[in-house]
């Protein structure tokens, strides 16, 4: 309450009014109870009312009665009054009013009726007194004053003090030593001192000190000694002092204060006789004292960590021993003893907490505790702490225990009768002890099976009422379990008991809580305690020298030492460890065997320390080079797959690292998932599978692990569900697999922007193939309830959780076939019926009920116009089935039955083994033999229904709305392409589907258009797969050349399986095409054409991939390529045309790419292996007989050599893909050849198959023509092409070739869109260019034309013959006699038409210079029959007489082409030069090689030739006279290069034909 200040209104009506107010006042503020506060406030309300009277303000009489009738309120009135009167005499002595000190004077004295003279006297100034009468002299009474106050405060009173007289003293003795148990109380012996201090006049100190003597004799009288001092002393400051005094002397060195000294003043702090405050200061040593000894100890501690982490040198270690035994001297000279710890600890004994954590405080932090005797003190009173709640709630069953007696001080804490006591004094007293429970295991078992038992009640009460001071007492004991039990489990040394005791709390707190725990004790708790940091330190140094030592041989042994180390400091050695195993990872499977030995703590303690390592951020998850993942994270990842699945580790934490890693877009750490679903659950995931284990993979779960894998994968079931409960239980299945599938995309475009291609590659693969893994763990391991009720339907997988298509329908697989299945079962039971066909329907109404909302589903997915070609049903057919449905692997299950029977005779024929192991090892192969039957027989009449289901919904698939060739864009598009890259198995699944679709004779499908979109395009699908997915696209395709092989390889195969089936059929349907509806098979000669095709469009892709130079490319190539190689190349030129190219790509990426390298050595050699297994391209597919005649074997025609007709169809919309194929032939065509016996060759051939001469002259010109080649590469390698100067120009001839490539493609790309004006200029060149044909070829001018003619010929009889394929190729035609008008030449251009189905003309040997002049294969459709026979008769009388001649002119020939080479070198730059000028990009055309097959080096001496040839042949034609007509020809040089002169100026035309078929088309 404020100052009461009376208002004026009680002054001015005092008698009406204002006199009761104020007694009103008075009363309210006597009968208020505010500890003090009521007095001042009473003392404030008198001064108002006396200062108003000095003030003159109230009559003096009035005042009087009121302070009269005030006397009775209390007792001490009249006192307060006084006091108020000397404030008052003070403020008007100080006045100069005399007026108001007057007023004074008189209040005063008409008071002293009821204020008592002595008061005053005490308060009042002597000069007031004298004036009120009171006193007769003020100077008198000054100076009796002085002389009292001297006389009582400083005049010492003799007393006898023990030496002078002892009597007195003896007596005293004698009394306080007698014996207390009768009926003496301290009140008797007290009046006995009191007696003893009279007579023999004893000094009160003196005997004060004394009965502390006796009491410290007599310590257990506590009570009674107690209350003896409590009622002798009156100062509590004396006795601090006395007890100083006694300290004060054990203070010397070498004393040792006594534990009865102690005791007494611990019971005096206890009973609050004493101030702590007050004794504290006479203790010794001084805080600042212990503070700087802490921080000594700790930096010792540090420095012998540090030591023995070094290396130390001997001589080193001799000069620390010495200091070590200086240090032991110095400390033999006691220091006196720690009097605050010597307290503290009888203060603990005794129960007195209170002053004891006072104490505490005053320290560091655990620097009391560490002192083992304070430590037990502080257990002891623990202890007695828990003692009851212990008994009630944590004593397990058949325990007895010692009961603990309690504390007979009614002042000590309380012990706890429940869990909330426990909040009150426990918890802190334990957090003072901190690490040092060490010393008292007991109580540290005890600690922790309370907190068991709460752990257990915290679960089961679920009350809301509760639950706030249940998370408070959660709270408290994980605080206790960080800060007492891990760093205490820590000091103790070896105690596993303690560690699996610990882990049986520690099991019930959920793993966040957990491993927060772990990390604490990992990176802080060592830190905080000298002796922690030195129990580290040991620990490194002996797991250092366990891993030293640790190997194969000493797993035993090591693991009992890493066992026996690792109960007390798990975190500090696995730490280590894992160090090791990231540097070595040759120690993963010792280290792993090693851990036989660890507690159930210590396994969940690795665990953490695995995820710690896996999440340092310091480290680098890529290499150096960024293009592979870290070795150290791989040797992690193998661990955890090994550790996890050998021994009970929980694996929650793992998985949800893996989880939030996802979350975060980052994928490096799938690796770990891949590793542990791999070890745990026995699934591999490898592309490097054997065709064997691929199969096996196709069967039941039981035939995938036994011959699925490279390693027998036994006893995975324990594992493998631990790892189904894990992801159960934390709900973490569907999360991970949406997680990784999104994370595929992400990888490629959220992780890859910085990271090198490979890598991303890589990462990628990882990705996929670990959800691949783990989606086949989920649907062979989760229930089918399981299964369904966490997998939601495929359109809210694609639409709300925006998985990839091929992902939701791989999760969605194994759901639609468990439905299915139980469905079917369900109807089964339902109708007891055995018929097979009985069987069959219930299964197709089976599926009919679980697929048909799939079907609904599945629209949602793809724009509405995909469904006018594919129906849903079938869509989702081809999604939701598995190789499994589609056959059986016979083979797979005889040869894992025929492995068990001879496993099973093997062990009966082992005389070593004992016969109860024969008898199981046999029991458990007999065991396996039986279920893979029933496993095959199961799958067999699975496969019957499934097989008899789509045959009934095949006519409902396609349906024809748009062309064929747009069902197959779709069907490849949307199913084939994403899911032949799937996995392995679905890249065989993908073929076999196919072929299935073509055996059920599917309406609308086209088997022969799906090929061959599969094998015409590869280009681009190489291109974009990552490594992984070559291996399985390379797969696939292997699967497809396999079944076409087997259908080219024989006739009967083919008509048995091909004829008459609508996927054969050549002509297809085609809107407002007349003729359309007419159906045509195709042949089987004809199809082997076509497979020539096929396998000449795979060998000009992967030639064209192998050029690129890009990593990727080549690489994915060579992976294809390796894949395929049981089924392509079979022909002998496309494998020599591959051969060359990878032999180059070997030599190129020696030194630059390894890996590529590597990849390139390795198919290079199985393609030689190969190559017995290659044929001719003659026996191949069918070529007309003289063509093999006059042609050797070895000059195939391949991807470089001129193309015969093509034998698909060119006029129908929906052929095989012929107008890509020209597209492409535009960059990659193919050369003719140069050599005179091709030439030679070509000519003979005639339109009707027959020779113009008998055989035995072709024999003779073959011979001829052989011998021509070979001393014309014996001419070649005298040639100086070979010297420096010439390479050189080679190479910049080179470059300017590629430049020149370049703005040929350039020029090409945009023909289109070339104008008008540039078009006409092209017209122009190329009349130019026909004349100068016309010049140049005078003198032979009748050869060219029938050597055009002879091979139009042929090619138009061959076309003839093969034209059922396409169907709608024209007829040949007979020309007029006219045939070479320019008219009839250009119709003959535009009926023309390239292809590289497969050629008629020869290729020349390798060795051979190749000519690069033209870019296509020039084709004539009609020609005249009878002239053509005429020019080839011409034709071969002109090469029989050249042939004859031979031999003479065979050194002229090799002078006339040396002197050729040195005359027109210097002519060769400036002629190219205007050749580039006048023909713009034609040049370039000409020069730039296309055949796979040739070399770069070869194409440069063509160009090099080609140009000085051109400068010889314009010299020619300008003096045609000089050419020798009587029977001296020219030189097949010469003609040789007349022939390129001319193919040079045709290569325009060529051009010109081009864009005229292109509007044609």
């Amino acid at each position: 309450m404020a100052t009461p200040i009376l208002p004026g209104e009680w002054i001015k009506n005092w008698e009406k009014s204002g006199k009761q107010e104020f007694v009103q006042l008075c009363k309210e503020l006597t009968e208020k109870t505010d500890h003090g506060s009521e007095l001042r406030d009473m003392q404030a309300a008198l001064y108002e009312l006396c200062w108003q009277v000095v003030q003159g303000n109230l009559k003096l009489d009035l005042v009087v009665t009121v302070l009269g009738d005030m006397m009775e309120l209390r007792d001490d009135m009249s006192s307060i009054l006084a006091d108020v009167f000397c404030i008052l005499d003070i403020e008007t002595g100080a006045l100069e009013d005399k007026n108001k000190r007057d007023h004074y004077t008189q209040l005063v004295g008409a008071c002293l009726i009821f204020v008592p003279e002595a008061t005053l006297k005490e308060r009042l100034d002597p000069e007031t007194l004298e004036s009120l009468g009171l006193i007769k002299q003020a100077h008198q009474f000054n100076q009796k004053i002085v002389k009292i106050k001297t006389k009582l405060f400083y005049k010492q009173q003799k007393f006898n003090l023990l030496r002078e007289e002892n009597e007195g003293y003896a007596k005293l003795i004698t009394e306080l030593g007698q014996d207390l148990s009768g009926n003496v109380t301290s009140h008797l012996v007290l009046e006995s001192i009191k007696s003893l201090i009279g007579c023999f006049n004893l000094d009160p100190n003196r005997v004060l000190d004394i009965i502390l003597e006796v009491y410290e004799s007599r310590s257990d009288q506590d009570e009674f000694f107690l209350s003896l001092i409590k009622s002798y002393m009156c100062e509590p400051l004396t006795l601090c002092h006395i007890l100083g005094f006694k300290f004060k002397f054990y203070q010397e060195p070498n004393e040792e204060t006594p534990k009865s000294l102690y005791h007494i003043a611990a019971a005096l702090l206890h009973h609050n006789l004493i101030e702590l405050e007050d004794l504290y200061v006479h203790l010794m040593p001084l805080d600042a004292t212990i503070i700087e000894e802490h921080k000594r100890d700790i930096s010792e501690a540090k420095q012998i960590a540090r030591k023995l982490v070094m290396v130390v040198l001997p001589s080193e270690k001799n000069d620390d021993k010495e200091k070590e035994k200086e240090k032991e001297e110095e400390k033999n000279e006691k220091p006196p003893d720690n009097q605050k710890l010597g307290l503290l600890e009888a203060l603990l004994k005794i129960g007195d907490w209170h002053h004891a954590q006072s104490i505490m405080d005053q320290m560091p932090f655990f620097y009391a505790t560490s002192h083992k005797a304070i430590a037990l003190a502080l257990c002891q009173l623990v202890h007695l702490m828990v003692e009851p709640l212990y008994r009630r709630a944590g004593v397990p069953k058949g325990a007895r225990g010692c009961v603990m007696h309690p504390l007979k001080n009614k002042r000590a804490p309380q012990p706890a009768e429940n869990f909330e006591d426990l909040r009150r004094d426990t918890f802190s007293m334990l957090c003072y002890l901190g690490p040092h429970l060490s010393h008292d295991p007991i109580l540290f078992a005890k600690i922790v099976r309370l907190g068991k038992a709460f752990m257990k009640e915290y679960q089961s009460d679920g009350r809301p009422d509760v639950k706030d001071k249940m998370d408070t007492l959660l709270s408290c004991f994980l605080s206790i379990a960080d800060q007492v039990l891990l760093p205490s489990l820590s000091l103790m040394e070896c105690n596993a008991c303690m560690s699996e005791e610990l882990w049986g709390l520690f099991k019930l707190f959920p793993y966040q809580h957990r491993y927060r725990l772990y990390g604490q004790w990992k990176n802080e708790t060592y830190s905080s305690h000298p002796l922690l940091v030195k129990v580290k330190a040991q620990t490194v140094e002996r797991a250092k020298y366990i891993m030293k030592r640790l190997t194969k041989d000493n797993v035993k042994q090591s693991g009992r030492q890493i066992g026996k180390l690792s109960h007390s400091n798990p975190t500090i050695l696995f730490d280590y460890m894992l160090s090791q195993i990231q540097w070595y990872d040759n120690l993963i499977v010792p280290v792993v065997d090693s851990l036989k030995y660890l507690t159930s703590l210590n396994y969940d303690v690795l665990a953490y320390c695995i995820i710690e390592a896996l999440a340092n951020p310091e480290k680098e998850k890529m290499k150096h080079d960024d293009t592979t993942i870290s070795s150290w994270l791989q040797s992690l990842a193998s661990l955890c797959g090994s550790v996890f699945r050998k021994y009970p580790i929980e694996l929650a934490g793992l998985l949800q690292y893996v989880t939030n890693q996802l979350k975060a877009g980052k994928s490096f750490d799938l690796l770990i998932l891949k590793e542990v679903v791999q070890k745990m659950a026995g699934i591999e995931i490898t592309d490097e599978m054997t065709s064997e284990q691929l199969e096996a993979m196709t069967g039941g779960e039981q035939l995938k692990a036994e011959g699925g894998y490279f390693g027998q994968i036994r006893n995975t079931k324990k594992s493998s569900q631990r790892l189904k409960d894990a992801l159960l239980d934390h709900e973490l299945a569907l999360p991970l697999c949406l997680l990784m599938a999104q994370q595929r995309n992400g990888v490629v475009f959220l992780e890859g922007g910085e990271k090198h291609l490979k890598l991303v590659g890589h990462l990628y693969d990882q990705c996929h193939d670990t959800l691949v893994q783990f989606g086949g763990f989920l649907a062979s391991n989760l229930s089918t309830e399981d299964y369904i009720k966490r997998v939601p339907s495929i359109d809210v997988l694609c639409n709300q959780f925006h998985t990839p298509h091929d992902a939701a329908f791989f999760l969605s697989r194994p759901m639609y076939a468990h439905q299915i299945l139980s469905k079917y079962d369900e109807l089964k039971k339902a109708e007891k019926g055995n018929r097979q066909q009985q069987k069959a329907h219930k299964y197709v109404t089976a599926c009919e009920q679980v697929m048909t909302p799939v079907h609904e589903a599945v629209v949602s997915l793809h724009p509405a116009r995909v469904w006018d070609d594919l129906r849903p049903q079938f869509y989702a057919t081809f999604w939701s089935l598995t190789m499994y449905d589609l056959a059986v692997p016979q083979s797979a299950y005889e040869r894992e039955v025929n492995k068990l029977k001879a496993q099973i005779k093997a062990i009966e024929e082992n005389p070593e083994i004992p016969l109860n192991k024969k008898k199981k090892e046999k029991e458990r192969c007999t065991a396996l033999q039986e279920k893979l039957q029933e496993e095959e027989k199961k799958q067999a009449e699975h496969v019957q229904r499934v097989l008899h289901r789509l045959k009934l919904e095949k006519d409902n698939w396609l349906l024809a709305k748009s062309t064929k060739n747009e069902t197959i864009t779709k069907f490849l598009q949307l199913c084939l392409f994403p899911r032949c890259i799937f996995s392995s198995i679905d890249a065989v699944y993908c073929a076999r589907f196919v072929e299935l679709v073509h055996q059920q004779k599917t309406p609308n499908f086209c088997t022969l258009l799906c090929y061959d979109r599969v094998f015409s395009a590869i280009i681009y699908t190489v291109a974009s797969c990552t490594e992984n997915e070559s291996h399985r696209y390379g797969r696939f395709l292997c699967c497809m050349l396999e079944t076409v092989t087997r259908w080219h390889s024989d006739r009967s195969t083919y008509e048995k399986e091909c004829v008459n089936y609508p996927g054969f059929l050549t002509i297809f349907r085609a809107t407002g095409f007349d003729g359309g509806n007419k159906a045509d098979q195709l042949d089987y000669e004809n199809f082997r054409h076509v497979v020539h095709k096929w396998h000449y469009m795979l060998t000009k892709a992967s030639v064209h991939c192998l050029e690129t130079g890009d990593y990727t490319h080549i690489r994915n190539i060579l992976i294809v390529l390796t894949k395929i190689l049981p089924c392509y190349p079979k022909v002998l030129n496309l494998g020599q045309a591959l051969e060359a190219r990878v032999h180059k790509i070997c030599l190129e990426e020696k030194d630059k790419r390894p890996d590529l390298y590597a990849l390139a050595m390795g198919y290079s050699g199985r393609l030689k292996s190969q190559k017995v297994h290659m044929v001719p391209e003659n026996e191949f597919h069918h070529k007309e007989q003289p063509a093999r005649s006059a042609t050797p074997a070895n000059q195939q025609n391949g991807p470089g050599s001129t193309g015969k007709p093509a034998t698909s169809a060119n006029k129908t919309e929906e052929g095989i893909s012929e107008e890509g194929d020209r597209g492409k032939d535009k960059s990659q065509g193919s050369t003719k050849p140069v050599n005179k016996a091709n030439s030679a060759a070509a000519k003979v051939t005639t339109s009707n198959g027959n020779s113009a001469v008998n055989s035995s002259k072709a024999v003779k010109e073959r011979d001829d023509k052989e011998k021509s080649v070979k001393e014309k590469k014996d001419k070649k390698e005298k040639t100086p092409g070979s010297t420096p100067e010439t390479k050189a120009e080679n190479r910049r001839e080179k470059q300017r070739d590629e430049r020149a490539g370049k703005e040929e493609r350039a020029a090409r790309e945009g023909k289109e869109k070339t104008p008008k004006a540039d078009r006409e200029k092209a017209k122009a060149e190329e009349k130019i260019s026909k004349d100068d044909k016309a010049k140049t070829g005078n003198g032979e001018p009748m050869e060219p034309t029938r050597e055009r003619d002879a091979i139009k010929e042929a090619k138009t009889k061959e076309k003839g013959d093969r034209s059922a394929v396409a169907g709608s190729l024209k007829s040949p035609v007979p020309r007029s006699e006219s045939a070479e008008s320019e008219r009839d030449h250009k119709r003959r251009k535009l009926d023309t038409h390239s292809s590289p189905s497969h050629s008629s003309s020869v290729k020349d040997n390798n060795n051979e210079p190749k000519e690069t002049a033209s870019k296509h294969h020039i084709i004539y459709n009609s020609v005249d029959r009878s002239k053509s026979r005429e020019g080839e008769i011409e034709k071969k009388d002109l090469e029989n007489s050249q042939s004859r001649s031979k031999e003479k002119k065979e050194e002229k020939d090799r002078k006339d082409r040396k002197r050729d080479h040195t005359l027109n070198d210097r002519e060769t730059s400036q002629e190219s030069k205007r050749r580039k000028d006048e023909n713009g990009t034609n040049s370039s055309k000409n020069s730039k090689s296309t055949s796979p097959s040739d070399s770069p080096l070869l194409a440069e001496k063509e160009k090099s030739k080609r140009s000085k040839s051109s400068s010889k042949e314009k010299a020619e034609s300008v003096k045609p006279e000089r050419t020798s007509s009587g029977g001296k020809k020219e030189s097949r040089h010469e003609k040789a290069e007349k022939k390129e002169k001319r193919e040079s100026s045709g290569g325009k035309e060529e051009k010109k034909h081009h864009k005229s078929s292109d509007k044609h088309r």
